[in-house]
């Protein structure tokens, strides 16, 4: 084969192992996760108050079976573009494997346990539920 070809078919190669890596794999015509996004926003919104619903969150919310991801964290007060939502305090987000680990979560006795103890404090929640690959 003429050497251009394969000076053009070396790099594209390595850009396709690379793109399995960084995705896991995953194509668009495997399941896809799910994943579960919500925004808190909070009646008393006060350093210790949304420290202590970022610690609720890890307490009873982060080791549920079948989450491949978990985050929780708060607002950055520094990004104040146009595009950027204001009004939350803390976010959290759970990437579950399938939507049956999803719908078991929902139902699951520290989900149930971590909104008795803190819905008293939120003045608004939003949840963004997305499929992903």
């Amino acid at each position: 084969m003429k050497r251009w070809f394969w000076l053009l078919l070396i790099p594209l190669m390595a850009l396709a192992g690379c793109c399995n890596c960084l995705f896991g794999g995953k194509t668009m015509t495997q399941e896809p996760m799910l994943a579960h996004s919500v925004f808190f926003t909070l009646n008393d919104n006060s350093a210790p108050q949304k420290e202590r619903l970022l610690e609720e969150c890890y307490t009873y919310l982060k080791d549920h079976p079948g989450v491949t991801f978990f985050s929780a964290g708060l607002r950055d007060t520094q990004l104040t573009r146009p595009v950027n939502d204001q009004a939350f305090d803390v976010a959290l987000t759970v990437v579950f494997k399938t939507r049956k680990n999803h719908e078991d979560y929902q139902v699951a006795a520290k989900h149930k346990e971590f909104i008795q103890r803190n819905q008293a404090n939120w003045k608004q929640v939003r949840v963004f539920d997305s499929l992903v690959w």
